[in-house]
């Protein structure tokens, strides 16, 4: 078995704890962060634990990790396609054969500004990056925060998010386009049409307690991985401790063999 998980910190620096008493209990092979939000990234914590990492920071906002009990060989560090594109938000590795692609893709908020315009530019440069995956023979894992709520049902109150970039049409049909590749989200695949599965939950009004969430944080696996396919849960425990992230881990667990 190979366990992949997935977890948007909202800060490493204040959920450091929080991630290592999360990876002594779960034990992932792999481990991708997003929003670090810091230049510094605390690797030693995860050597102690026997976790190599490997992490792309910029100050105070963005930055992604990927943390492994294998050796790790480092693709790229930037989402191709556009030079000018100095966001923290793209991490590529090779794990036991599998690419391992870590995103944070933008939120995009408001609609209709140049945020709104960045986002659906970085969806466009990853769908082009995909197309060329799918034409190799490496398995491919795309995992982390991707700002898009797929359907109605990934989200408890769909009026409550119609003005918000991450439930317009724009990437949701994206997002289809990525699924219409070929490629497969993997928790929705094994939970189809089941309805109150999230991974964020807002610091408001009680969200988490009332489960008013979206489901954001996704993988979506190439057509060679998705025969692997064991399970994929959401785990909530870490939203429910004190000063969490507004995100929760999301799990994948792949067969070794296809």
């Amino acid at each position: 078995m190979f366990k992949v998980a997935s977890w948007n910190l909202n800060s490493v620096r204040s959920r450091l704890t929080h991630v290592t008493t999360w990876l002594k209990a779960r034990e992932p092979d792999a481990l991708l962060l997003q929003e670090l939000k810091g230049t510094e990234f605390p690797s030693e914590a995860f050597n102690s634990l026997g976790y190599e990492s490997v992490a792309v920071t910029q100050k105070a906002y963005n930055g992604v990790a990927i943390l492994s009990r294998h050796p790790m060989k480092t693709i790229a560090k930037a989402l191709g396609g556009d030079d000018s594109d100095s966001h923290a938000r793209y991490l590529e590795v090779i794990i036991k054969d599998i690419r391992i692609v870590n995103i944070y893709l933008p939120n995009g908020n408001p609609v209709g500004s140049d945020k709104f315009a960045y986002k659906l530019a970085w969806m466009d440069r990853l769908t082009q990056q995909m197309i060329r995956w799918k034409q190799d023979d490496v398995p491919t894992l795309i995992g982390g925060d991707f700002n898009v709520i797929p359907e109605d049902i990934d989200c408890h109150k769909p009026s409550s998010w119609e003005h918000d970039a991450l439930f317009q049409p724009e990437p949701r049909a994206r997002y289809r386009a990525m699924l219409g590749m070929g490629y497969t989200d993997a928790f929705r695949s094994l939970h189809v049409g089941e309805i109150g599965h999230f991974t964020f939950w807002d610091y408001f009004r009680q969200a988490f307690q009332n489960n008013r969430g979206i489901r954001i944080d996704h993988f979506l696996l190439s057509p060679t991985l998705a025969n692997r396919l064991e399970s994929c849960e959401i785990d909530k425990g870490p939203r429910a401790q004190e000063k969490p992230s507004d995100h929760t881990p999301i799990i994948v667990t792949l067969s070794d063999l296809a």
